[in-house]
């Protein structure tokens, strides 16, 4: 593939994926029922799927972001290996605790904001 060509498939996908994003941003203020980058993410496969971007443009972005989004995970996976024995023994607890607190935090958050959000308007 030439430069060119490389160029251009990347700023074709930057386009792309920021006009979904920024559509997805006004549907979010238009309903505000779903995130904007949900939004975002749902414009994307439907222009892709009725072929309004060109898919064969955004793949070779796709599939660069795809061989690199593991050098997000693997420091965690290493780290969870160096302690598997206390993963082992205390996973369970380690799972609830994690779901117990996210429920917790997601909670205080959205009644904070409620409140304050009213409070606002």
């Amino acid at each position: 593939m030439t430069f060119k060509k490389k160029t251009f498939n990347a700023l074709y996908s930057i386009f792309a994926i920021f006009s979904c994003l920024a559509l997805g941003k006004l549907c979010s203020h238009v309903a505000p029922i779903l995130p904007s980058s949900l939004y975002g993410l749902i414009i994307f496969t439907l222009t892709l799927h009725f072929r309004i971007f060109n898919a064969d443009h955004i793949k070779s972005s796709v599939v660069w972001c795809l061989k690199h989004m593991g050098v997000c995970f693997v420091p965690a996976g290493v780290g969870i290996m160096n302690h598997f024995e206390l993963i082992k023994q205390f996973g369970i607890a380690i799972v609830a605790i994690t779901f117990v607190t996210t429920f917790l935090l997601l909670t205080v958050v959205g009644l904070h904001y409620q409140r304050f959000a009213v409070d606002d308007e």
